[in-house]
């Protein structure tokens, strides 16, 4: 049987969804022991590739060839038959009906949202459906493997752990451990793997696929940050708008090159060298003393027309204190003041009513309700305004006038406003829910990690939006852990660390370095050692 470096070819795959045409006659191949990036905008057809990839969708157009175990040696008991039709199926199309052939056949897939069952533990969720082949689950032998498999990576988690109490990078590593855990693998497909890591996190992550390549497991990597993919990749492959532009080297080519190829043009990301609010500008916001469990006396202020950032390292406190702010926590005591005024927020509603909106970090869980259409996530918190309703009855022309309008402005990409939601790209639900705070006409508008899983085409138009509405007398706090997201939008920045504030920087002062450097402080430092450049 003739050698071949691929461990599989996909050429002309063709797949659609009602109103959208999600891979138009795409190409990528992957070879034995390589990290291959697969980059887009969001919508560009990643996921929907790398889903045929591994099984999730078997309805498409185009040919599949698998150089190795094919789908159809999956079925066929002795070692002598799998290699005999091994040998003739070599190179043949191939396709997978659901994940578990494409597992048989060696391709493995840790999605973008966790697969993990939080109330088990490691070792059950890495042997899942596989506890046993008799009647009883066999805890201590599953223990006794998972033991060995996170000693082998090197992974720092128990067997006996459950998955609820570990961090998210702990948990990424369970997902790509219960891959490995299967001796036939050949690929592990990674989507969005690093999303809501740390960078401490993420570098352990590249540590473990350096250590998977070395052993000739072949990396699928789905990743919007780009700088990660100069990092690992060896190549890369670009899609736009459903097809596929070029495979490029990751090691001659910039992430300039890459970017030009995603979108098809320049986009420039250069630091703020100063702030754009003037010294006089009035305060609207004022946050006084906040204590919670997880909030140690926070105080701040928000200028009218500013971007005030708030960063720092993951479990910091950032969005525990907005969440005070906005009322969805109980605040011990503090108070917030709006235009010099003591207001009350209990809940989010007062929040809203007070002209106060909050875009959630997990955009999904928190903000959207998936099943519903574009314009019912749109209008969902205005339906109470006189316009949208009449007595007991909603305004449905009304809202989807609304609903238009919101989505020309921001460019929102979707077949049809009543689409469910959860048919859109990120970042076009990103869009959606802006939408939804801009409609509602909010003073002051909370964003909490606003480009997170969105690709650099969407979050330059995120930043050119968020530079016009602070333009037009809006305020923004904006958490995030891109530090070059900071630097490029903030007036203003405020650092945390174990629930405390632990510096203030003007942006014309701000750099990487002293970002950093506060963000590492410790909580039980006296508080002269915090640290404010005006």
């Amino acid at each position: 049987m003739a050698d071949s470096p691929y461990i599989l070819e996909m050429t002309d795959i063709d797949k659609s969804f009602p109103g959208v045409h999600a891979l138009d006659h795409c190409r990528f191949d992957l070879r034995k022991g390589e990290i291959h990036a697969l980059v887009g905008k969001n919508g560009a057809g990643k996921s929907t590739l790398v889903k045929i990839m591994a099984g999730i969708y078997s309805d498409y157009g185009g040919e599949y060839k698998l150089f190795g175990q094919s789908t159809q040696t999956a079925h066929v008991q002795g070692a002598v038959f799998e290699q005999e039709l091994e040998r003739r199926l070599f190179g043949q199309s191939a396709r997978f009906h659901n994940i578990r052939e494409a597992q048989r056949a060696g391709i493995f897939i840790v999605q973008q949202k966790p697969n993990l069952v939080r109330d088990l533990t490691v070792a059950q969720n890495v042997f899942i459906g596989r506890e046993s082949y008799g009647f009883f689950c066999e805890d201590a032998i599953i223990n006794q493997k998972t033991k060995l498999l996170m000693r082998d990576f090197d992974i720092g988690v128990r067997p006996t752990d459950r998955i609820r109490d570990l961090p998210p990078g702990k948990c990424r590593m369970v997902e790509i451990a219960r891959a490995m855990s299967y001796p036939a693998i050949k690929a592990l497909i990674l989507d969005e793997p690093t999303a809501a890591l740390s960078e401490a996190e993420a570098e352990e992550l590249f540590e473990k696929m350096s250590r998977l390549k070395a052993r000739g497991v072949a990396i699928v990597f789905i990743s919007h940050r780009l700088h990660e993919i100069s990092r690992v990749a060896d190549r890369v492959t670009v899609l736009r708008d459903g097809k596929s532009i070029d495979t490029v080297d990751a090691k001659t080519h910039d992430i300039q090159d890459i970017v030009r190829l995603m979108i098809g043009r320049e986009v420039e990301e250069s630091p703020k060298t100063k702030s754009n609010v003037s010294a006089d500008a009035p305060v609207v916001l004022e946050a006084l003393h906040l204590h919670s469990r997880r909030v140690k006396d926070v105080s701040f202020t928000l200028r009218r027309g500013e971007i005030l950032s708030f960063t720092g390292l993951v479990g910091a406190g950032r969005t525990e204190t907005m969440r005070l702010i906005y009322g969805a926590d109980r605040m011990d005591s503090g108070e917030v003041r709006l235009h010099g005024k003591s207001v009350a927020i209990r809940h989010p509603r007062d929040a809203v009513a007070a002209g106060i909106g909050y875009l959630p970090e997990d955009r999904k869980r928190c903000g959207l309700l998936p099943g519903l259409s574009v314009t019912d996530n749109t209008v969902l918190p205005s339906y109470s305004l006189p316009r949208f309703h009449t007595g007991l009855f909603v305004n449905e022309r009304e809202c989807e006038k609304a609903s238009t309008r919101y989505a020309e402005q921001l460019k929102t990409q979707t077949p049809s406003l009543r689409q469910p939601i959860r048919d859109l790209s990120g970042g076009n639900q990103q869009k959606v829910l802006l939408a939804r705070w801009l409609l509602r006409d909010c003073e002051i508008l909370i964003f909490n990690e606003p480009t997170r899983s969105i690709d650099i085409g969407a979050r330059a138009e995120i930043y050119t939006l968020m530079d016009a509405l602070v333009k037009e007398g809006k305020s923004i706090i904006m958490i995030s852990s891109d530090i070059t997201e900071v630097l490029q939008m903030s007036d203003r920045i405020v650092v945390m660390c174990e629930g405390r504030k632990t510096g203030e920087l003007d942006i014309a002062d701000a750099t990487q370095e002293k970002i950093m450097a506060l963000a590492a402080r410790y909580s039980d430092e006296p508080d002269g050692a915090a640290v404010k450049s005006a």
